[in-house]
């Protein structure tokens, strides 16, 4: 019988790898519709061309679903940061390469980040006045159809010994602005306490996508807001000081 191998373990899932597959296992406060929903954004940019895991089926596992896709191996690329902040410069370059490699492409049949930030921010724990100026801003903001990860960040990106790379989790994948997206990966590494990487990355990203800061920064507040319906106490107050946030240079 293949050794299961647990790659990662969250509070409500986890992933595993046997032999030559890996499965995504939800346990039952996953919807099914939210499963079938991630399998299906995969399974979709699977079929633009970038280099991610194939999804293979979805199996029950007595009370439980699991998204059944190929082992692509390679380590995550937060770690290779960690372990070599000597490199942070050319590490970063090729994070945010990556990522403009993803907001390249165009699938049509994913979910339309305006609209999903719109029911997000209809369900988030926001003053009515706060919630009403962000579907306010999200009505202004253009509507573009680039693929957007919706949660870019470097524990995502599989970098192998000879150089090729993968990227996973595919749950939040939308079709919009390619800064919104940036504007999410910022937020992850300033949550995360990063705040010399979070700089990093926006000037990196700005320069290689050769857009202006404000760009991704007029996303900031929206973002924040949709992400205040995720996460603890302490990550909330950290979002909502975002939201509060107005006005960017």
């Amino acid at each position: 019988m293949t050794e299961k191998i647990v790659l990662a373990q969250r509070e409500h899932k986890s992933v595993e790898r046997q032999g030559q597959l890996v499965y995504k296992i939800f346990d039952g406060h996953f919807p099914i519709s939210d499963v079938l929903n991630e399998a299906l954004n995969q399974a979709r940019v699977w079929e633009s061309g970038l280099s991610i895991p194939k999804v293979l089926e979805i199996q029950r596992l007595g009370d439980r679903l699991a998204i059944v896709m190929e082992h692509v191996g390679g380590e995550p690329l937060d770690k290779i940061m960690d372990r070599n902040p000597q490199k942070a410069g050319e590490l970063m370059n090729r994070f945010v390469d990556i990522q403009l490699e993803t907001q390249s492409r165009t699938v049509r049949l994913l979910n339309v980040m305006k609209e999903k930030m719109v029911r997000q921010i209809s369900e988030a724990p926001l003053d009515p006045t706060i919630r009403y100026d962000l579907h306010t801003r999200v009505e202004a903001m253009p509507r573009k159809t680039k693929l957007c990860h919706g949660d870019f960040n470097p524990s995502n990106v599989l970098i192998n010994e000879d150089g090729s790379h993968a990227i996973l989790d595919w749950s939040h994948a939308t079709q919009g602005d390619p800064a919104a997206d940036a504007a999410r990966t910022y937020l992850i590494f300033k949550l995360l306490g990063q705040n010399e990487r979070a700089e990093a990355y926006a000037e990196t990203y700005c320069l290689k996508a050769a857009i202006k800061r404000n760009e991704v920064n007029k996303w900031l507040p929206i973002v924040a807001g949709c992400q205040t319906l995720k996460g603890d106490d302490k990550e909330k107050e950290f979002l909502l000081r975002w939201v509060n946030v107005f006005e960017f240079e």
